[in-house]
């Protein structure tokens, strides 16, 4: 099935403060995959409706030129010099922002970070669990290979919070599952391109492999690796990208090939466009929040295709009671 329930718990009743003066920019590090580029849309769909309300007077995103923490720090800077009220960032890093995440903080300015989020303490942080995301996909394949096997993990950009914590939950996954083992482990930058060419430089150097672990983005690159390759498919946990779903369709009526998907929606960037709002609006919101991830399993495929643009991403957008809940969740520790 297609998940990304959140707690139906009650909201907040506090009154409503004006934030209709109030201007909030999207600082991005990265836009070279579809993921980032569905994250984008996403934000100017929910932004762009919530500026013409008179919600907000502004909601601009900027993404660096290169995926560089220098760039992106220097960007940030740019933003505290033009006086924004709130900046929400996807990060290059969970520390090397620090220092100008901190100049914004003392200048006045709401900091939420989501997706790679920043570690200063200043900061708010929306964020999936993406350690049980990483051991989740061995959970899964130890229920599909109980005598374990050998496994190749792509691994996505480095240096950022996402791939340490993806590959984190990998490890712990394995340790909890010693029948498997990872024999190779390479770059796949959450891109279908730079993963294809990453699996096939390890391929003819690997033993049999029965499943391929993943990020994100790299999939279907892989996928179009071992065909070249004349190798046989192993399970490739897939990244919710439509490409991936596709691929899986078409092997699934062709030869009943199993697998799952799972990511962080990309409208994630709208939940933290609505914290920012909130936090600006003087509600209370705690500094971590966490937003379930997105998982598609083999019964929820074909609806998940149907709801998924061509070269797109399986998503989902938020709206300001969504927010709510998922603040509410965080104050009451759930």
């Amino acid at each position: 099935m297609l998940s990304a329930a959140l707690l139906a718990l009650p909201l907040a009743g506090a009154a409503q403060a004006d934030t209709s003066d109030k201007t909030i920019a999207l600082s991005n590090n990265y836009a070279g995959n579809s993921w980032r580029q569905a994250m984008l849309k996403s934000w100017e769909t929910i932004t762009a409706k919530a500026v013409a309300d008179g919600v907000v007077q502004s909601a601009e995103a900027f993404t660096t030129a290169e995926n560089q923490a220098t760039e992106q720090a220097a960007q940030i800077q740019n933003m505290i010099l033009q006086g924004y009220s709130a900046i929400v960032i996807n990060s290059a890093s969970p520390t090397a922002l620090n220092g100008a995440v901190k100049e914004a903080c003392d200048a006045g300015i709401i900091v939420v970070s989501f997706d790679g989020i920043v570690t200063e303490p200043c900061a708010w942080r929306v964020a999936v669990d993406f350690k049980k995301m990483g051991s989740g996909q061995l959970d899964y394949l130890a229920q599909r290979y109980p005598d374990g096997g050998n496994l190749l993990e792509i691994r996505g950009l480095a240096g950022t919070s996402v791939d340490t914590e993806i590959h984190e939950g990998i490890a712990a996954g394995v340790s909890a599952h010693p029948n498997f083992k990872v024999v190779s482990e390479v770059q796949g930058d959450w891109t279908q391109t730079v993963a294809q060419k990453s699996v096939a430089g390890v391929l003819p150097s690997l033993p049999e492999v029965v499943g391929v672990v993943t990020q994100g983005g790299d999939g279907f690159g892989a996928a179009e690796a071992f065909k070249a390759a004349g190798r046989p498919t192993p399970t490739i946990i897939l990244g919710n990208r439509d490409d991936e779903l596709r691929w899986w369709k078409e092997q699934k009526d062709a030869n009943g090939y199993e697998t799952m998907s799972v990511s962080i929606a990309p409208g994630v960037s709208t939940l933290a466009f609505w914290v920012a709002q909130q936090i600006l609006d003087g509600q209370e919101v705690p500094k971590d929040l966490v937003v379930p991830f997105l998982s598609i399993d083999q019964a929820g495929l074909e609806k998940a295709l149907e709801n998924t643009e061509a070269g797109g991403v399986a998503n989902v957008e938020y709206s300001l009671d969504d927010a709510k809940k998922v603040i509410e969740a965080a104050k009451a520790g759930g």
